[in-house]
């Protein structure tokens, strides 16, 4: 049996994309990144599904925006996802960074473990750290403490996708995730993820008043074409992008801020943060969706200095993953974990309600 496409087990993970270009480019040199030669006797075939069915790990949306950034090239020139291939061309993947060795290194990096046993173990993740490795981020991951800890445990190779993480949160999102020892493991759990049967419930400080006390965002979620590190929201059933659902409940009101307990009915990348920015209630520290703006309150140095206080104790979006539930892939029990507020984001929630309830007293 196949495993679910790994697209749908990301929750909230900060993308990153092999086939774009960085940013910060040192030069302005390329970089061979793949190269195949087509056989003699091919057939005209469009080069997005001639390159799916023989690059491995990519999806062919993720080769057609290479091709569209002009990063695949047909005996020397690029060309876009529409080319049909012909017999002889060389075909390569050029990219503005040299290749990396992309072979996850056990690294001793200390590790918040709530559960563990012969299949699976549960860890508590903080802030700052990225789950697994990727463009810029090649070290100090999750994954790569996981692989330290598990360093003795033969069984266990970090390079194997058939065990390993079996979702993601984003890097300065704090909280649990579960990571299958096995291959049996990652099997089931997968299948869980996939078909909605696991339980998984963030809190989230976000600006503003709720006038309801919960409810429902429905919307599809793509890349931001204006920036490749933030996500958007476009209608449901849109072309653009894929369904997202996010419920939320009221959990406390400090009149310009809202703490929430949010459950994602799918797990797409960033879709709390961008549901919570589309419906116009960013995550308070949330720089990369406007959170870090004073979007509600009052004109006050007083009030100004008390936000930007909060802003310096959690410098991150107030977001963390606090409770997980599934059932044991191997004895079927039904596991359940929950993990308090971090101290930065307790700290700052803290705050909001002496502010708020003292000046409520001042009032009085």
């Amino acid at each position: 049996m196949m495993r679910p496409e790994e697209d749908e087990l990301l929750e909230e993970n900060v993308p990153y994309d092999s086939f774009l270009f960085e940013e910060d480019s040192a030069d302005n040199k390329l970089y061979e990144h793949f190269r195949v030669l087509v056989d003699k006797g091919q057939d005209a075939t469009r080069i997005d599904k001639y390159l799916f069915e023989r690059m491995q790990h990519s999806s062919r949306n993720r080769i057609q925006k290479a091709a569209e950034a002009g990063a695949i090239h047909v005996n020397g020139v690029p060309v876009k996802s529409n080319y049909k291939v012909r017999p002889n061309d060389i075909i390569t993947l050029m990219l503005n960074r040299p290749q990396y060795d992309s072979t996850i290194e056990a690294e001793e990096i200390p590790l918040e473990i709530v559960y563990e046993d012969a299949d699976l173990l549960v860890v508590n993740k903080h802030a700052g750290m990225v789950v697994h490795p990727g463009a810029g981020n090649f070290h100090g991951t999750l994954i790569n403490a996981i692989a330290w800890h598990l360093k003795d445990l033969e069984s266990f190779n970090p390079n194997d996708p058939d065990v390993g993480l079996v979702h993601r949160i984003d890097k300065n999102t704090t909280g649990l995730l579960v990571i299958a020892k096995t291959p049996d493991a990652k099997t089931s759990l997968g299948k869980q993820f996939f078909n909605k049967t696991t339980s998984r419930k963030y809190k989230a400080l976000v600006w503003g008043n709720f006038t309801e006390d919960d409810g429902r965002i429905e919307g599809n979620i793509a890349r931001d074409p204006t920036d490749r590190l933030r996500m958007k929201v476009y209608p449901a059933g849109d072309e653009q992008g894929k369904p997202a659902v996010t419920h939320y409940r009221v959990v406390e009101r400090f009149g310009y801020t809202t703490l929430l307990e949010c459950v994602l009915e799918t797990g797409r990348t960033h879709q709390i943060r961008a549901h919570m920015k589309h419906i116009g209630h960013p995550l308070f520290g949330d720089e990369r969706y406007g959170g870090t703006a004073i979007l509600r309150g009052i004109r006050s140095n007083s009030y100004r200095t008390f936000i930007f206080n909060c802003f310096s104790i959690c410098n991150r979006q107030a977001l963390h993953a606090q409770t997980l539930g599934f059932r044991h892939p191997r004895t079927g029990e039904q596991m359940n974990f929950t993990s308090e507020l971090p101290e930065d984001l307790a700290t700052i929630v803290q705050k909001w309600r002496t502010y708020i309830y003292g000046s409520a007293q001042k009032e009085k």
